[in-house]
Formats: structure tokens, sequence, C-alpha cells
């Protein structure tokens, strides 16, 4: 596998850990991270296809680790994280990137609803990090954390309520961290998506109302996937070194948009 800009971002050596990554932008993420020389922890709970993941890794020169995992699972991402550490050393970079779309209105909304989106969006985000946040305390090295949020955590849309609001507490959690963990010389920062075609996405973005809501952007269109790589890998490497707390968004201009 050809390293990104000869290794410009300094990642080469380094142990990754991508949750949901069988697909979507954890695919892509946990892809980006290895074509920069990182040996990358593929966590997701869909075996085969991190299987799959590992194999195209792998054909690029590369190395994916498959690490069966259930984020919801406090004991589930113990054991990945160890495995991970085990196999190839104690993770320097996460990226927290498993969760679920939901679409329903406030008051359509249930309560069961309300559990099941903040128990992937929020609380697993929460647990995966503390575990790897104590192996790398524990190991010395510090890192660097990267919580994937969303535009419509600081811009709520309609229809996308408990979505919405699980986000906005990750984009919170992520200043908490940032200013908590310092200390042991971890970084936290968040990367919040605008609008990107995925799985979770792609029929909505093709219909009609998809792309009205793409035409209120100032840059009219959805993003492409590497379009992402560069914050993304800025974020997780030394060239972003005295980055922590922030959120940036990548997003074609949406939340500055008037309209």
């Amino acid at each position: 596998m050809t390293t990104i800009a000869g290794d410009w971002f300094g990642l080469q050596g380094s142990v990754a850990l991508v949750t949901g990554a069988s697909s979507g932008l954890g695919r892509h993420f946990a892809l980006t991270l290895a074509a920069a020389g990182c040996t990358v922890g593929l966590a997701a709970r869909r075996e085969g296809y991190l299987a799959s993941l590992a194999t195209e890794i792998a054909d690029r020169g590369g190395r994916g680790i498959v690490l069966r995992t259930d984020v919801t699972d406090a004991a589930s991402v113990e054991a990945s994280v160890a495995t991970l550490t085990e196999e190839a050393g104690a993770p320097t970079i996460l990226v927290n990137n498993a969760g679920i779309a939901h679409g329903s209105s406030f008051l359509d909304t249930t309560d069961d609803d309300m559990r099941s989106v903040f128990a992937l969006n929020q609380m697993a985000v929460w647990t995966v990090a503390q575990t790897v946040c104590k192996g790398m305390i524990a190991a010395g090295k510090g890192g660097s954390i990267i919580n994937i949020a969303s535009i419509t955590g600081e811009r709520p849309i309609g229809g996308a309520a408990a979505y919405a609001v699980s986000k906005a507490a990750v984009i919170h959690m992520t200043k908490i961290m940032a200013m908590e963990l310092a200390r042991h010389d971890i970084r936290v920062n968040a990367l919040a998506p605008g609008y990107f075609s995925t799985d979770m996405n792609r029929e909505f973005l093709e219909s009609e109302a998809g792309r009205k809501l793409l035409k209120r952007s100032p840059m009219r269109r959805a993003g492409t996937m590497d379009e992402l790589d560069g914050p993304l890998l800025t974020l997780a490497s030394d060239r972003g070194s005295f980055m922590t707390g922030s959120v940036i968004a990548v997003d074609g201009g949406h939340l500055v948009s008037t309209l």
C-alpha cells in the first residue's frame, strides 16, 4: 500500500481503532488510515464485512485486524481493545464512528427510540473512548481520539430529533474529554460531516427532498468520501498537535448557509 504523501502525516507504524468499520464512513476511515501506514483494528458486529475489508487492506499492502465488537457491550469493547493491543500494540488513534440514523420528529419519538439511538450514538462512544484512553494512559504514549459527530448536532434539522440530540451530546462530550485528558497528552476532537452518500442516507439524498436539501447549501452537493481524508489525518496525526476540543465541520458550507 502506498503511503499518503510519503508519510507526510507521520502515521507509519501507528495503531488505530475504527468502530463501525464494516461499511460507510467507518470503512473509508479504515482504508484511509491503513493507506497512511497505520495498523487498523476493524471493529463492528458484521464479521464477514470486516474480513472482506481486512483482505482489501492486505491486498494494498497494509494490515487490518478483524475485531468482532458490539460497542454497546462494555465487555465486548474491552475484549476487542485487549486483542488489538496484544496483536499490534495499544492504539494511539481512535475513530469513534459507530452510530445509527433515526428519522422521526420529537413528538413521534418513543422512549425506546431514544434509548436505542443513545445506546449506540452516545453511550457507546463514551464506553469505547474510556476503554481506549485508559490503555493510552497505561502505555504512557498519549494519542488522538476522533469522535464522529454531525452537523445536525450544531444545527438541528426536522425529522431527526433523537439523532440530532445524540450528536449534540457527542460534541459536548468531546469538549469535556479534551479538557480532562490533555494532561495525559490525549487530544480529543470531533469531525462533524455534512451530507455524504452512505448506506444510511443514500436513498434519501437521491430523493426529491434530498436533492432540495443539498441545493440549500453553498456548494449545492453532497461530499465525496475522500474529502474527509485531510481533516481525519490532520486530527489523527501530529499535524494537528495543538488541536483539542475542536469540532471540524466538513459540510460544503451547510452550517453557514442562511437558507
